[in-house]
């Protein structure tokens, strides 16, 4: 019988450590999106590091990726920057794995 609580403990510990990653990895992707956003619309210093952060936080509005491809893709818009939707989806995805391997570096 503890062998079976032993073995439901691990699995627990580990979806959660799994869990954790993959929010860190996610939250990184976000940051890096955004420091690369803000070097496209010209901020640089504190202004694209608060930049980064309305990315990061843009992700708690839905779940998935749209809340935060669509943040990017409006101050696009608004500032003329020229950047297709698959152009971003793609740096989306080449950051997340940037991100990923961060995140497993770092532990």
């Amino acid at each position: 019988m503890a062998n079976m609580k032993d073995r439901e403990d691990a699995f627990e510990n580990k979806f959660v450590h799994d869990e954790t990653q993959k929010f860190k990895a996610m939250a990184r992707r976000n940051k890096l999106l955004g420091l690369w956003a803000a070097d496209l619309l010209g901020k640089s210093g504190d202004d694209a590091e608060a930049y980064a952060r309305e990315v990061v936080n843009a992700d708690f509005e839905e779940a998935g990726d749209d809340d935060v491809f669509r943040k990017v893709r409006k101050d696009f818009d608004a500032a003329g920057v020229q950047q297709s939707d698959h152009q971003i989806r793609r740096t989306m995805d080449e950051l997340l794995a940037t991100a990923i391997e961060q995140v497993k570096n770092s532990e």
